[in-house]
C-alpha cells in the first residue's frame, strides 16, 4: 500500500472512530507484514512448517492498526446487547489475561500452546475463520487444552464499512467453523482493529457472544522483537489486564519467544494468568 492511500486510509479509519465512539479502546489487531516462514533461530523460534503445508498468504484487508486515546474502563454489568467491549477482567488478586490474535497458524501456534502447557496457563485465542477451516486440528487442541476460542470475523475485514449482512456472515462462518471443529460455539468475539460498531455488538450478541477488547497492546504485529515484547508485557502488567499479542498475520517468532519469558516471570511475581468468565464481569 502506498503512502498517500495509506495516510488516506488511515485517515478514514480515525474518522469512522470517532462516529462510533471508540474512545476507550487502544492499540492494534492486525498485521501489515507477510506472512513469510521463519528459520530457526538460536532461541529456538520456530522453522518454516512442512513443504506440504498450506502456502499462507499475506491478506490485501490487512492495513495498520488504528489505535483510539483513553483510558481503559472496568467493565460493568452485562446488559443483553453492550455499547462498548469489555476491556478489563474483574477478578480477585493480580489477574490478567493472555490473548492471541488473527490464527491458527501451523508456524507459530503449537509453539504458543506448547508453552502454555508448560506452565499450566490458559489463555484466549481469536480465531479468524480463513485461518481456522484449514487448521481445525489445531482448534482442538486448543479446546483439549482448556483454551477460550473467539470469534475474530472471517478474514479480517473493517466492520464498520460492512453492511449488516455482510457483518453477519463475516461472524457466523467464523462460529460455524469453531463449533464444527470444537462442538462448542465461540461465547466471546473481537473485532479486527478494535472497530467496532452498534451492529457488531448487536449481531454478537444474537450469536450469543460477549465483546473483548484489551488494555495492554504488545504491538507484535510491527515484529519489534522478543526483548522488546516483553518489555511492553512487563510495563501493562496489572490486575485486570487484557494482553494483546498475535499467533498469525506475520512472522511471529519474536511473539512465540517473548511468551516463553515473560509468562514465567509473571507468574513468579505472583500474577494468576485466567480466563474471563462472562457471568462473573
Amino acid at each position: 500500500m502506498k503512502d498517500d492511500q495509506l495516510t488516506s486510509g488511515r485517515r478514514a479509519l480515525l474518522r469512522a472512530a470517532a462516529l462510533i465512539g471508540l474512545a476507550a479502546t487502544a492499540g492494534c489487531a492486525g498485521a501489515a507484514r507477510p506472512a513469510t516462514p521463519h528459520p530457526t533461530g538460536s532461541g529456538g523460534a520456530p522453522a518454516a512448517g512442512p513443504p506440504a503445508a498450506r502456502a499462507l498468504k499475506p491478506s490485501a484487508y490487512r492495513l495498520q492498526p488504528m489505535a483510539g486515546p483513553g483510558p481503559a474502563r472496568a467493565a460493568r454489568a452485562l446488559p443483553r446487547v453492550r455499547k462498548e467491549p469489555i476491556l478489563r477482567i474483574r477478578g480477585g488478586g493480580r489477574s490478567m489475561v493472555l490473548t492471541f490474535d488473527d490464527g491458527p497458524d501451523p508456524r507459530y501456534t503449537p509453539h504458543i500452546l506448547r508453552t502454555l502447557r508448560r506452565h499450566d496457563v490458559r489463555a484466549m485465542f481469536f480465531v479468524c475463520g480463513e485461518m481456522a477451516v484449514d487448521n481445525k486440528d489445531l482448534l482442538r487442541e486448543m479446546a483439549d487444552d482448556g483454551h477460550l476460542i473467539g470469534n475474530h470475523t472471517w478474514d479480517h475485514p473493517l466492520l464498520p464499512r460492512l453492511g449488516r449482512a455482510a457483518m453477519r456472515e463475516q461472524m457466523e462462518r467464523t462460529c460455524d467453523v469453531i463449533e464444527d471443529a470444537t462442538g462448542e460455539a465461540p461465547a466471546w468475539f473481537r473485532a479486527p482493529y478494535g472497530a467496532w460498531n452498534r451492529n457488531a455488538f448487536q449481531l454478537g450478541a444474537d450469536l450469543g457472544m460477549e465483546p473483548l477488547a484489551w488494555t495492554v497492546d504488545t504491538l507484535d504485529w510491527t515484529e519489534p522483537g522478543a526483548p522488546t515484547i516483553v518489555r511492553r508485557v512487563r510495563a501493562g502488567a496489572g490486575p485486570g489486564v487484557v494482553v494483546l499479542s498475535h499467533d498469525a498475520g506475520g512472522n511471529r517468532s519474536g511473539s512465540v519467544e517473548a511468551l516463553r519469558t515473560y509468562l514465567p516471570e509473571l507468574l513468579d511475581s505472583g500474577y494468576r494468568i485466567t480466563l474471563p468468565s462472562r457471568y462473573a464481569l
